[in-house]
């Protein structure tokens, strides 16, 4: 996965516009909450405790890039692009990302829960440590995604499609649309503790002793 350059040049923005690029550039802690343009671009950049809660940032890009603690509770990015991105320790409540395409993208130690990933296209994508309780990947297709010591209670696969993916100590409670995991690889111990999502998802009954 690439990342940014060691010596990038520190900027303070007071907003975004439209089809902007940002490019080799150090945000930190800029406050951007409620921005509203399409078209932005960021590559090859660093963002750490950048705040753009509540934005609405169609077709934003973002590639080679990082982004620390940053908070983007309730985004809203339809047909965003990242790539080679890296995110860690970031607030993501309630983004919704359509038809957005994520590939070769890690999200680590982020608050995920109540998201959606609905329509969108990941590939090669791993969450480590994430919350992604109540989350919903409606008619998503995911390609080699991991899932990796995630909280998934309540998240809704229904019409979602997944190939080579990995699921690793999650807890998958209340979980809608189980039937789409067909294929995907889990643990012995995971298999045996969620078998009676198993059941449910099948339509087996189970029998009362004697």
């Amino acid at each position: 996965m690439a990342s940014p350059p060691e010596r990038l040049e520190r900027v303070e923005l007071a907003g975004l516009s439209h089809d902007q690029s940002l490019e080799e550039l150090e945000l930190c802690g800029d406050a951007l909450p409620g921005q509203r343009a399409r078209g932005v671009s960021i590559k090859a950049s660093k963002l750490s405790g950048v705040a753009l809660e509540g934005s609405r940032l169609e077709h934003l890009r973002i590639a080679a890039s990082s982004l620390v603690e940053c908070n983007l509770a309730n985004l809203s990015a339809r047909a965003a692009r990242l790539s080679g991105v890296s995110l860690r320790g970031c607030r993501l409540t309630g983004v919704t990302l359509p038809e957005a395409l994520i590939s070769d993208v890690t999200f680590a130690a982020c608050r995920i829960d109540l998201a959606s990933f609905a329509t969108a296209r990941l590939e090669r994508v791993a969450f480590e440590e994430c919350i992604l309780a109540q989350s919903d990947f409606l008619e998503a297709r995911l390609a080699s995604v991991t899932f990796d010591g995630c909280e998934l209670t309540g998240a809704d696969l229904r019409g979602a499609r997944l190939v080579r993916c990995e699921f690793r100590r999650c807890t998958l409670g209340e979980l809608q649309g189980a039937e789409s995991l067909r294929g995907a690889a889990f643990e012995w111990p995971a298999i045996v503790e969620h078998a009676a999502l198993w059941a449910r998802t099948l339509g087996i009954e189970v029998l009362e002793d004697g």
